[in-house]
Parts: C-alpha cells; sequence; structure tokens
C-alpha cells in the first residue's frame, strides 16, 4: 500500500501532450489528485474553481509562459508552491524563478522519482498535505531531528520505503545508518517480517560466507549442524549489510548472484533456495575510490544503489544538537537513576560548538559520561569540557623520541646505582667511557643522584 494517499489536489501545466499524460499518470499512481492543461491561462481559470495544493508548469508555454504564470501566483497565492518545469535553454529563468520564490526546477529530461520527492517535500512544507498523512511517526522515532536536511533525507526515505529498491546508506562513521535502516524497514510493506542487520567488516572473511549463505553438515571443518544464513532468516524482510565496502571481492561475486537470481546456495548444497530479501547496505567509505581501485565490483555496486541516501553528519544539522543531547539526557538520567534537569547554558553552548569527528555516537557517550558523573541538577560545563577533551598524544619525530628514551634510562640507571657509574655502566652494557660520554650528552651529573641527590639539565660531568 503507498504510504502518499493524499489525495492532493496537483495542477499541472505543459502544452506537450505526452508529457502532460506521463507526469499526470506518476503523480495519480502516487495518490494524488491530478488537473492537467495545455496553457497558462487554462491554469488562471482552472485555480478560479479549485484552489491546488501544488502548481507543476512548463517554462514554455503558448501565450503567456510559465515565467508570467508564476508571477501571477505569487502575487495572488504567495504561499501556494510551484515547481517550475525546464528546458536546457530555460535554465537561468528558471534559477531567478526559485530566487523569487519558487519552490524548485526540473530540468528536462528528469527522473519521475525525483519529482514524486519533490513534490512530497513540498507539500509536507506547506503544512496541509502533509507527506504522511496519519502523522504516525513511530518508524522513525530513533531519529531525533529538526533540522531541514535530516527533514529532507527522511522524506525521501519515507517514499523509497514504499517500494523494493536496494537502497545504499552513506554516511560518516556514527551517522545513524542502522537506525535510519531500521526506520526504512518499519516503514516498508515488510515491516511484520524479520529485519537483520549484518556488519561485513567485523566478521572474517573465511565465516562471513557462512554467516551470509549458510551451510550443510559436513561442508567443512567445524560444520557439524545444519544452518540457515542469514538471507534464509530474513526471508520476507530486510537484511542489512553494513560496511558493505570491507566485503572482500570472493564474496561480492557471490552476493551479485544472489541478487541477480533471488536465490541463495548453502556452502556445500548442490541446489540453490529461492529467497524474498529486501536489502539495505551501508558504507562510510568512498566506493567511487574503491571501484577505480579495484576494492569494489561496479556492477555490484549499481545493483546495491538504486536508490542513495546520506546522512549528513552532526556538524551540519548543529540545530539538532540541544534536541539530541536532551533527549539521551532524559533516558540516562532513568538508566542512572539521577534527578538531573538539563545542562547549565555555557554547557549546553560547549555542546553546540564542539566539532563532534563521531556524530551522534559521539554525542550520545560524551552525555552518558557527564549523566553518569553529574552531582547537580544542571551539568556545568566543566563536565562537559572533562567529557569532550580529546587526550593529547605528543607526537615526536623518532629522533626526539630516541633522545628522550635514552636521557630517561640514563636517569633510572644512575637512581638505581645511587649515581655509581661503574654499576650502571655494567648494567646498561657499555664501558666507563662511553656511559660519560652519554651523560655528559644529556646534561646528567652522576653524583647528584647519591643519597638524595637529583640530577639536573645544564650541568656537565666533571
Amino acid at each position: 500500500m503507498s504510504t502518499i494517499n493524499h489525495q492532493a489536489p496537483i495542477l499541472l501545466v505543459d502544452d506537450d501532450p505526452d508529457l502532460l499524460t506521463l507526469i499526470s499518470m506518476r503523480l495519480s499512481a502516487a495518490g494524488y489528485r491530478v488537473t492537467a492543461v495545455d496553457s497558462a491561462e487554462a491554469a488562471l481559470t482552472r485555480m478560479a474553481i479549485e484552489m491546488p495544493a501544488l502548481v507543476i508548469s512548463d517554462i514554455r508555454l503558448p501565450g503567456r509562459d510559465g515565467l508570467a504564470l508564476f508571477n501571477d501566483i505569487r502575487s495572488q497565492h504567495p504561499a501556494l508552491p510551484v515547481i517550475l518545469l525546464t528546458a536546457h535553454g530555460t535554465i537561468p529563468d528558471a534559477v531567478e524563478a526559485t530566487s523569487r520564490g519558487a519552490y524548485a526546477y526540473l530540468t528536462k529530461p528528469f527522473d519521475g522519482h525525483v519529482l514524486l520527492d519533490k513534490v512530497a517535500h513540498a507539500l509536507s512544507l506547506s503544512g496541509t498535505y502533509p507527506a504522511n498523512t496519519n502523522k504516525d511517526e513511530t518508524w522513525r522515532a530513533e531519529l531525533i531531528s529538526r533540522s531541514q536536511r535530516m527533514a529532507d533525507m527522511l522524506a525521501e526515505a519515507r517514499l523509497v520505503a514504499s517500494t523494493d529498491a536496494s537502497v545504499l546508506l552513506q554516511g560518516e562513521s556514527g551517522t545513524g545508518k542502522e537506525l535510519l535502516a531500521r526506520a526504512i524497514h518499519r516503514a516498508s510493506p515488510r515491516a511484520k517480517a524479520p529485519f537483520i542487520a549484518v556488519n561485513c567488516g567485523a566478521i572474517p572473511e573465511q565465516l562471513l560466507e557462512s554467516e551470509l549463505f549458510g551451510h550443510v553438515k559436513g561442508s567443512f571443518t567445524g560444520a557439524i549442524t545444519h544452518r540457515h544464513g542469514l538471507f534464509q532468516s530474513a526471508n520476507g524482510g530486510t537484511l542489512f549489510l553494513d560496511e558493505i565496502g570491507d566485503m572482500p571481492l570472493p564474496l561480492q561475486v557471490k552476493l551479485l548472484r544472489v541478487l541477480q537470481e533471488r536465490s541463495v546456495r548453502q556452502v556445500g548444497a548442490d541446489q540453490a533456495t529461492s529467497i524474498d530479501v529486501r536489502i539495505l547496505s551501508a558504507t562510510h567509505r568512498d566506493l567511487d575510490s574503491a571501484m577505480r581501485e579495484g576494492q569494489f565490483r561496479e556492477d555490484l555496486y549499481y545493483r546495491l544503489n538504486v536508490v542513495t541516501l546520506t546522512l549528513p553528519s552532526l556538524a551540519e544539522r548543529r540545530e539538532d544538537i540541544a534536541l539530541l543531547a536532551n533527549h539521551f539526557r532524559q533516558t540516562l538520567t532513568e538508566k542512572y537513576q539521577k534527578r538531573i534537569h538539563g545542562f547549565a547554558p555555557d554547557a549546553l553552548a560547549a555542546l553546540m560548538a564542539a566539532p563532534w569527528p563521531g556524530n551522534v555516537r559521539q554525542l550520545h557517550n560524551v552525555v552518558e559520561q557527564v549523566c553518569a558523573l553529574a552531582t547537580a541538577p544542571l551539568i556545568p560545563l566543566s563536565l562537559v569540557q572533562r567529557a569532550l577533551r580529546v587526550p593529547s598524544l605528543e607526537v615526536l619525530s623518532y629522533t626526539e623520541a630516541k633522545q628522550k628514551f635514552e636521557r630517561d634510562y640514563l636517569i633510572q640507571l644512575l637512581k638505581l646505582t645511587d649515581g655509581n657509574v661503574s654499576d650502571a655502566a655494567r648494567l646498561a652494557d657499555r664501558n666507563r667511557t662511553e656511559f660519560y660520554r652519554l651523560l655528559q650528552k644529556h646534561e646528567l651529573t652522576a653524583s647528584l643522584f647519591r643519597g638524595d641527590g637529583e640530577a639536573v639539565a645544564g650541568e656537565r660531568q666533571q
């Protein structure tokens, strides 16, 4: 069942009858109520009879063109969203129109899915026809956000969830790719069937094949029982292949065959078994570079990448930081059974300004640390600064590190022998002359280590 079935009225304006028919069919199939006309004049007449929720108009029209129609709509109905269709030669006009308030423009020929995405988002922004009319947002409950970047991405995810298209989720580590995969599954017709996730980079290559495809008893050493693989376990549902970029090349070949044939052959089996599984995959790697370097198969990439969704980094959605931090705080105060009412203003400001290279995962870890250590109702700046502090690593050159080790070693020997150079040299397996030379090099005085004395820099061995 389609996730969009709100019968929003859309006015479509184009003088190309074939394109008019094609777009009308696409929009009608997606659940919209379409009125199609072939001129600006007819569009204005139709608008006087029934106000649409959205206007989609070609720029080039007979008589009054699409830009004139847009100007009329802007003056009479400034809140009515307009999407312009443009040929290559009229792109500058479309760009100018978007700067004056047109919602978007699409260049012919355009992808039908892109059109549907634009339509759904334009209507959801208007507020009259949200993309999900039953307002059931439980499918994305784990993805806490108010940012426009996330709203755009989630609108696309909601649309693609109703299909069986393979989706590639991209984004930095810690942005929530598995949470998004689970959300897509919950919003899909497969929601009541299994969702199974596997990290392709966390399982040794020799075990990953058996894990994915299963094995029959006796197929290899240790195969003492018959075992279904994750493809069979996910039958009817969704299989999420995390870190797909780390999958070894031999297994990429076998995965491609499974996707092409819609069947899986267990390790050691003679026959394949049909499966019905929707594939979602994710990676933080640049797969374009991996393909150029021969580390990822191009044919598999296009099988997995029918639709791409990219999760923004936390730094790209800073308006969500306070929302996420307080959400995590509420959950974690229950876990630690503490009465923590919020963050001090300067503590929250520090969270907002932090770089967050580990994204949402890092934010959760920081909030958990401060909640575990907090002793007051408001989390202070000092705790946040402590949790955010990255331990500094003194990076020395090889020569510097060698000098430091050598000096520290000599000091420990002199302490151990109470400044007796002969004993220290013997422990170091060096003659006294060479040992004295080392002490002079590091400006250490052996006599100062006798008793309670301590060597200082700047004094040379006499």
